[in-house]
């Protein structure tokens, strides 16, 4: 079992912490304070390995972040609403990051049926995605391969949903809406794999007649 910091470490680190901020730049937390304006919405994973500040290499104020259980794009969470819209509409954001990763046990619990409950009810969505994938992630020549594949059509699947938002939507009317991204990042070498997804089409949707439906496929 993996050694974890005791509560009065964790206290001591930031103790430690705070002092070098201030030794590098004694208006550091009084800038910090004063506001944020972050170019970045980040929606990703709960799991523990995903220290996104550590793997982007970024400062406190650069994201706006919004976590669950396998980077879902919830329609109907308004806890996920509620953040969409505040970066969208108050932040201003130039840019929503959905995250992925692979190794991820919301996507093991989805493809394989290993958690019951709430957990079961949440990966749904998921394991509405391997069905409708099915014949192609079961050709996939082992378990690694299946888990890591379903794992990048789930954030593709989770950027076509931010564009049944309607707060997504009223900002493309308006030509103000942020550019969209798929990350899945790569545990085994701490690398992000960016999924080249192509969000034009939606783009070009909200002035489209009614009638006519926006070509995107997440496979």
């Amino acid at each position: 079992m993996m050694d974890y910091q005791s509560i009065e470490q964790i206290l001591q680190n930031n103790r430690r912490w705070a002092a070098q901020q201030k030794q590098k730049n004694a208006n550091y937390f009084t800038n910090l304070a004063r506001g944020q304006k972050p170019p970045y919405l980040y929606i990703g994973c709960s799991d523990s390995r995903m220290p996104l500040t550590q793997f982007m290499q970024v400062e406190p104020g650069e994201i706006f972040v919004h976590r669950n259980i396998a980077n879902q794009v919830c329609l109907t969470d308004i806890n996920f609403l509620s953040v969409l819209e505040y970066a969208i509409e108050h932040l201003q954001v130039a840019h929503i990051i959905v995250c992925g990763h692979y190794c991820c046990g919301g996507i093991k619990a989805a493809l394989e049926g290993t958690t019951s409950g709430l957990v079961d009810s949440w990966v749904t969505p998921i394991r509405e995605i391997y069905l409708e994938n099915k014949e192609e992630i079961d050709n996939l020549p082992n378990r690694d391969t299946k888990l890591n594949y379903l794992a990048e059509l789930n954030v593709k699947f989770q950027v076509k949903n931010l564009y049944h938002t309607a707060i997504v939507r009223n900002a493309l009317r308006e030509n103000r809406a942020p550019r969209v991204h798929g990350w899945v990042l790569d545990l085994y070498s701490g690398l992000i794999k960016d999924l080249d997804i192509s969000t034009e089409a939606w783009h070009l949707y909200p002035s489209c007649p009614a009638s006519q439906k926006p070509l995107v496929t997440i496979g």
